[in-house]
């Protein structure tokens, strides 16, 4: 089960000298399993003619070796492809980023080269979008519980501290066990850092961040890590679990004044991070909004039997996808805006009328929402319900506040020839009772918050007649499930859109889309009247 693996810093073109050295320690420890280089690989073109004879044939690397693309303009011409090959025998470019499962089952994340500075990002440069592109799918698995080691060429020089770039965010949600980065020329080993708040969460592995030098360096600066490993999906949890003596708080979590812990980073909570839509919303907000943003701050979030809450919106501890006011958030998605909701496409939607109800402060589920913001939710929901009327469609409005962090109400408008209430109604109990679950129907004036107390994840429909159906999550939830519903063939019978990331468009249908359905919802936006 144990492997035997070496990391490497910055090689720099200095491949010989790399090769000679491990020659040295697997004559002396035996043969290693795979060597992970970090950092810059190729170096100036004086180094080139010592690469040549790699790429050639004429020479041989000694071990199974993976590499990180280039972090530097100049060297993206030795990387023909993006998305990793075969450089010459035994030596791999991983890619731009991604996930690396050995024979063994040892899962290893990577992110190359350095975070970009401003959009277009240069070629060697990754952005929050190739982070979320790794990060989601781990996520979306419930068994996930970290990756063995991670893999990347920038570190954060603040890795002491806590921090929002998308490159702490993938810290903090991979959970590497091992996190090995270049760049720096520097060699530096952190204390262990945990990966549970000791006495409010079960205990996890630790993880160790390791930077390590530039090869054959002047002032002898270690370069090359050995270290033994076995699998984590090969280890007993309670063996993975143990917590050496050293270990100190994870420096992602941002401490609070109090001693208490503030909840992670976005999507950190296990939740896809990605979620059905980025948004993006760099520039001016439209002129309605700011007017409205300094009474709506000092309003929100005075709840009673809160007395503690913060006299506004709950903040977003990172990057949050849904918060208006995010750099997150693109902007031609947006329908309208009111004080305190909004109104948007969703991205990948359904039918091209799908659209998501959201708050504009950071409110995780419909329980957590201040007074206010129920107020005018439930005006969105008014007029989305007789827009549909309009159309001779059912209004469907489903949540699911389970592996989300900011609350979005999907609303999918379904044609009335289609099929009934009734209809609907059965679908959901039917293909949620096949998957062992229990839908309750619960009162049309029932209030959310007297059966599911803030905190607690639930998945709710609620039909175009007032009725509600409503699920108290216990685990695994299927995370798609209200698409899957009304996609299946009894209801919109469209099941390959089930999943939105099958149902993307270019920006340009985006814009196109949302431009039409504004015009559409028009005379029925009090916000546009306001």
């Amino acid at each position: 089960w144990t492997q035997k693996e070496l990391a490497c810093g910055d090689v720099e073109g200095r491949i010989n000298a790399l090769f000679n050295r491990v020659n040295a320690i697997q004559k002396k420890s035996g043969q290693f399993d795979l060597l992970l280089c970090v950092g810059e690989f190729f170096g100036t073109s004086e180094a080139e003619a010592e690469w040549e004879a790699y790429k050639s044939g004429a020479k041989k690397a000694p071990i199974h070796t993976y590499i990180l693309g280039a972090a530097s303009q100049e060297t993206v011409k030795y990387f023909p492809n993006s998305d990793g090959c075969e450089l010459a025998e035994s030596i791999t470019y991983l890619g731009r980023r991604g996930i690396f499962t050995g024979a063994s089952g040892l899962q290893i994340a990577y992110v190359s080269g350095r975070e970009a500075q401003h959009e277009p990002a240069l070629s060697h440069c990754f952005t929050s979008k190739d982070i979320t592109a790794l990060v989601a799918p781990l996520l979306s698995n419930s068994k996930f519980r970290g990756v063995d080691i991670l893999l990347t060429s920038q570190w954060p020089r603040g890795v002491w501290q806590y921090g929002n770039s998308p490159v702490r965010v993938v810290y903090f949600l991979l959970k590497p066990r091992y996190h090995f980065a270049g760049l720096e020329a520097v060699h530096y080993e952190r204390l262990p850092y945990r990966n549970h708040v000791v006495l409010q969460e079960n205990a996890q592995h630790v993880s160790r961040f390791i930077a390590l030098a530039t090869v054959n360096n002047p002032a002898k600066k270690k370069y090359l890590y050995a270290f033994n490993i076995v699998p984590m999906k090969n280890m007993d949890p309670a063996e993975l679990v143990k917590q050496p003596q050293d270990v100190t708080e994870n420096p992602y979590r941002k401490p609070m004044k109090d001693g208490k812990k503030e909840k992670p980073p976005p999507s950190m909570t296990g939740e896809e991070p990605v979620s059905q839509f980025f948004f993006d919303l760099g520039q001016k907000k439209p002129q309605h909004q700011q007017h409205h943003h300094g009474r709506k701050r000092q309003t929100d979030g005075d709840r009673p039997n809160y007395p503690k809450q913060p006299r506004r919106p709950p903040q977003p501890t990172g990057p949050c996808w849904f918060c208006l006011a995010s750099p997150e958030v693109e902007k031609h998605l947006v329908i309208s805006i009111g004080t305190h909701c909004y109104m948007a496409l969703a991205k990948g939607g359904l039918t091209p009328d799908h659209v998501l109800l959201l708050p504009i402060g950071h409110y995780q589920s419909v329980v957590d929402l201040a007074s206010e913001v129920v107020e005018e939710m439930e005006k969105y929901k008014s007029a989305v319900k007789k827009f549909c009327k309009s159309r001779a469609q059912r209004c469907i409005m489903f949540e699911r506040n389970y592996r989300s962090q900011h609350l979005q109400l999907q609303v999918v408008p379904v044609p009335m020839e289609k099929c009934s209430t009734e209809d609907i109604k059965e679908a959901f109990m039917t293909q949620a009772e096949e998957q062992q679950m229990e839908l309750m129907e619960i009162p049309a004036h029932t209030d959310l918050k007297q059966i599911a107390p803030p905190g607690t994840p639930y998945f709710y429909v609620e039909l175009d007649t007032g009725e509600k159906l409503f699920y108290r999550i216990k685990k695994n939830f299927p995370l798609q499930f209200g698409r899957e519903v009304l996609a299946s063939e009894a209801l919109l019978n469209i099941p390959m859109r089930a999943d939105w990331r099958e149902c993307k468009c270019t920006k340009e249908e985006e814009e196109d889309q949302a431009k039409q359905m504004r015009s559409d919802f028009e005379p029925f936006d009090f916000a546009h009247e306001d």
